[in-house]
């Protein structure tokens, strides 16, 4: 037997065990996720509008409409932490109740004087506490489906409430609209009966305008 012949074997043995090089392509465990910046955002002060919509048939129609009313007098803003949570100590809006108007001023004088009470009650508030779909870092231009939640106070009671949000962010501005749902007995309103009045549907639709403008330091 020759020596080529001896070593042969040994050679393919060692070939086989010799262990596979670690690939230079895998990422290191220990990536970060990208972390963002404190934000914080003021109302603007044009392109901001609160509405109710209500679904009414009146007395004297054979149609359904929606009663809507409408104010542009609210204040507050939102701010972020870096982390992306929400500073629920800064993230806060109030709107004046006693400027809603529509388009009939009856309605107008029922809903503020026996509905909403805005002689005692005059204002809305809601307390962002969490926005979900929001990125850690808000780029410069984006279209953005988001999740709002909060604590909305309306006719002196407070709940939960959850807001589904269409935004636009160019540079430093964010506008869309926000809507929610709600019912006059969640928050102790009487559902409104007077006889111009023939149905009306036990859902206030509450749309939110905004335009938002970054604040930097």
């Amino acid at each position: 037997m020759t020596l080529t012949a001896l070593l042969l074997p040994m050679v393919v043995v060692s070939a086989q065990a010799k262990p596979a090089a670690k690939s230079t392509t895998r990422k290191a465990a220990t990536e970060k996720a990208p972390v963002g910046v404190p934000m914080r955002f003021r109302v603007g002060a044009t392109g901001n509008e609160v509405r109710y919509r209500v679904r009414e048939l009146l007395a004297a129609s054979t149609l359904e409409n929606d009663a809507v009313g409408a104010t542009t007098a609210l204040t507050g803003g939102l701010a972020i932490a870096a982390s992306g949570k929400v500073d629920t100590t800064a993230s806060k809006w109030s709107v004046d109740l006693t400027t809603l108007k529509s388009d009939r001023s009856m309605r107008d004088g029922y809903v503020q004087g026996r509905t909403l009470e805005t002689a005692q009650f005059p204002t809305a508030v809601l307390v962002v506490t969490e926005i979900k779909g929001l990125p850690a870092v808000l780029p410069d231009s984006a279209t953005l489906t988001l999740t709002l939640l909060g604590r909305f106070t309306v006719h002196g009671v407070t709940k939960p409430t959850a807001w589904d949000v269409s935004a636009t962010v160019a540079g430093d501005h964010i506008s869309g609209t926000a809507t929610t749902h709600l019912k006059f007995a969640e928050y102790n309103m009487a559902l409104p009966s007077v006889p111009v009045l023939a149905s009306l549907a036990d859902d206030i639709k509450i749309e939110y305008d905004f335009h938002l403008i970054r604040e930097h330091e």
